[in-house]
């Protein structure tokens, strides 16, 4: 995103949102998200990781959204969110890793780590990504410096038994 028509909507995705979480806090409102371990199809030591374009810029972060559970699933929101944000598809059955409650930005959300394999290796970045690569599981070609996401980490680290406010979580 290095147009000048790409920085002005990724000044105004980044402006939303701060809109928005003032309104979460106002509100209090109960979101729910999925994210998404995405696997490579060839090597699974690697995972693809992105760095979003509007919030927490530099953190290497996993693919994923908000959905509705009225309208769909987890599973179904996950493969939306990955083909809509990557332009890739998700192979087989997701596995689900984790569900457990988070406290942030003033909302309380209901969060789904999801893991699966990506039917393709050629991942495009969308309005809301600034960049994706793969990466080893291990995080060793992690740039030095650079922040990975507490949810990557989760995933990565079999889950441990803590959610984001420090708090037990589900099971």
């Amino acid at each position: 995103m290095t147009t000048r028509r790409g920085r002005a909507l990724g000044a105004i995705l980044t402006a939303g949102h701060r809109l928005r979480r003032i309104w979460w806090r106002l509100r209090r409102p109960r979101t729910f998200g999925v994210k998404v371990l995405l696997r490579h199809p060839e090597q699974p030591e690697l995972i693809l990781a992105v760095r979003h374009s509007y919030v927490d810029q530099d953190r290497w972060a996993l693919p994923g959204g908000r959905y509705r559970p009225t309208r769909e699933t987890p599973s179904d929101a996950a493969r939306r969110e990955v083909h809509e944000e990557l332009g890739l598809r998700i192979r087989d059955d997701l596995a689900e890793l984790r569900t457990l409650e988070a406290r942030t930005e003033g909302k309380r959300d209901t969060l789904t780590l999801l893991s699966g394999s990506a039917d393709g290796v050629e991942a495009r970045t969308s309005l809301e990504l600034r960049e994706a690569r793969w990466l080893r599981t291990d995080l060793a070609d992690v740039p030095a410096g650079d922040p990975v996401s507490r949810w990557l980490r989760l995933a990565l680290e079999g889950c441990t038994d803590r959610a984001d406010d420090g708090t037990p979580g589900p099971d």
